[in-house]
Formats: C-alpha cells, structure tokens, sequence
C-alpha cells in the first residue's frame, strides 16, 4: 500500500512513524514532512507546499496513493477531502463545510447551541466598539476568540475588563491573525481543569481514544503567551470513566446527529477540547484533525495496525483492532526562544541520537532540516 501524509510537524512524524509500521504498507510519501521523517523506513518527504491542494491531488494520482491522511488543519478547511473525493481518491477527514467546525469558531459555537452540546454562553461580534460596550458591562473574567484559524494561539484568556479589550484591540484593530479576526467571540471564562478527547469516525459510528492534556502557555506555571502547545500527556487523570461517557453521550453523539442532520460528511477526527467544571465536562474548542502535541502521546499508546483503522474510517466502515497499552506517555516540546512570536531559525540540535537511544523514548521533529 502506498499512503500520503500530509503535513510536516510532530503530530505527521508520530503518523508516519505507525503507518510505517503496518506490514500492510509499502511507501510513506509525506509532504513537506520533516528531517525525522525521512529517517524512517519506508517514508519518502517531498518538498512542497503542504497546503497546495492542486499539486497534492496531482501527486496522488501520478504516484498512486491508496489512501492519504491529512495532518494539519489547514488543507482540511481549504476542502482538500471534497478535491480528493471527487477524484475517487480515498481521504480521511471531514469535508469542507464540516471542517469550520474548526475552521470557524463562530460556526462551531453555532452548531454546538443548535445541537446543545455543552459549551461556555457567547456572543459574536464584528464590530470593534460594540465588542468593547460588552466587555464593560459584563465587567468579569472573559475569553476572547479570533474566528478563524490562527495556528493555536487566537484566544485570549483574561481576568478583567482591561484585558479583553486589549485583546480585541490585538485581534479586530491591529489584526494580528490577519483575516482570521474579522469576527470574534467573547465567550464566559469556565473553571476548572482542561482535557482533550479524541474520536474516529466513519460518519455513522465513533471510537473513543485515550483521554490527553496538553500545555499550551509558552513559560513555566501555566505563565505567558498561548502558542500550539508545549507539551502533553496521556492519560488525563481528570478524565475519569463517567466523564469520557458524558463526552460521548453528550458531545460526540449529537456532534455526529448534527452533521447528518445538515447532510454534511465527517470522516475522520473529532477534538473535543474540554474544561472539566464543577457542572461537567464543557467543549472549549473542536479540531477536525489529531491534536500536536497530543498525537505524540496519544498515537504511540495505540497496540495494533493503525493503517486498517484510519483506512477503514476514511472508507464509511469503521473496523480493525481497537487496543490501547495502559503505560502514561509524556511529549515535552523544544523550541527556538521567542516563540511563539519571532523566533530564531536554523540552529542546530544535538544530542537527538543519545535522546532516542534511551529507552520508552522518540524523539519527533517538527520543521526541522538537515
């Protein structure tokens, strides 16, 4: 089997790494992937932009790809499935319009109201002033959201009045996630612990995978600027088994209902992102795709052939083994200082043979090059 994988961050590494695993599998082609990648067996990077629908297709039918698994969530939201699809190609994740679950926030929350899946209370504005009329008259802690997709780092958590509008100010004025921020949603700020659990779906039915945290605040003590994660781990203690059925029960369910109700297709993963409060579990955010860094803790857990099970999922049949190892794993990112603003390029890394020599241990790149 030859398989495409898109992407070319941990989470495509942590991918590329199982797939390559199957005895089933033949070639990883990976675009643009990483320096890791390519040290692997049976994986082949590219060195195209991963976002250029038009040359993926291209690629996959001149190099006869049988399956193809999109990594990030950009592809997804620019409609890489429907292009894929349409071509007879077999893709997992969701279609385009499925895929402003997480493309748009103000979609997502939408859909979550209409479907009463549980989430903080909102509102959505496109107007700088009136946005900051809200925030004082609500004068309490709020989060504020860019609409679009901003890499992970397009919400603001803040404790006061002068806060939020300072991020209103960062997302609607100085535009600093670009169009992305057109919109906005200012949302209560939830208590309480936060979790991520994932899913794979066919569209009809869902597998429940291992529960995760991940850290997304740059410095120590949960201190400073979000970025797309700095680390994670796997298992969530605060993900007990009565919470992971209420997520099911009350999130992945109705998600599922909702979309066949408005006729769209969603193969692939569904991210919940969860802050556990006193009242339960509360969706903070949905992806369409693996979480990075999530991946990396939640992938090597799994015991068998992923190959079947993603391949069976993008096919409208969800089938394969389903184990998961009871060891913990945790993923502890390294990057360049400054991010994630400005940040230094080109450095070298050492050490990463001594580091992966250890045991129970692996080492993941992301945007690396030799």
């Amino acid at each position: 089997m030859r398989i495409l994988v898109v992407g070319g961050g941990g989470r495509e590494h942590v991918l590329c790494w199982k797939l390559s695993q199957s005895p089933q599998v033949g070639t990883v082609y990976c675009i643009p992937g990483n320096s890791g990648i390519e040290s692997l067996d049976k994986c082949t990077c590219i060195n195209s932009d991963g976002d250029d629908i038009d040359f993926l297709l291209d690629f996959a039918i001149k190099e006869a790809i049988d399956f193809t698994v999109v990594g990030p969530e950009a592809p997804l939201v620019k409609g890489i499935v429907d292009s894929f699809r349409s071509k007879g190609l077999l893709i997992l994740g969701p279609e385009k319009e499925a895929s402003l679950l997480e493309g748009s926030k103000v979609w997502a929350k939408e859909f979550m109201r209409e479907f009463k899946i549980p989430t903080a209370s909102f509102e959505v504005f496109d107007n700088y002033e009136k946005a900051c009329d809200y925030i004082e008259r609500r004068n309490c802690p709020l989060v504020i959201k860019a609409d679009g997709l901003a890499a992970g780092k397009g919400v603001f958590v803040t404790d006061g009045p002068g806060e939020a509008k300072e991020a209103v100010n960062q997302i609607m004025k100085e535009k600093v996630f670009g169009a992305a921020g057109s919109q906005i949603i200012i949302e209560e700020r939830l208590s309480g612990e936060e979790a991520s659990i994932l899913a794979i779906t066919d569209g009809e039915r869902f597998w429940t995978m291992p529960s995760a945290q991940d850290h997304k605040a740059a410095y120590e003590g949960d201190t400073g600027p979000n970025t797309g994660g700095m680390g994670a781990y796997s298992p969530a203690p605060v993900m007990d088994a009565d919470k992971i059925r209420f997520t099911e029960e009350n999130v992945f369910v109705p998600l599922l209902e909702g979309m066949k109700k408005r006729g769209l297709v969603y193969r692939g993963i569904i991210y919940a992102g969860l802050m556990i409060t006193e009242e339960g579990p509360q969706v903070l955010e949905f992806n369409v795709r693996f979480g990075d860094p999530e991946a990396q803790v939640i992938i090597p857990r799994f015991d068998g052939d992923i190959t079947t099970v993603l391949k069976s999922a993008a096919g409208g049949a969800l089938s394969g083994e389903w184990n998961w190892s009871d060891f913990a794993a945790v993923c502890v990112v390294m990057a360049s200082g400054g991010y994630p603003g400005s940040y230094e390029k080109g450095k070298e890394i050492k050490g990463l043979s001594e580091a992966g020599a250890l045991p129970d241990t692996f080492v993941f790149h992301a945007g690396t090059a030799n």
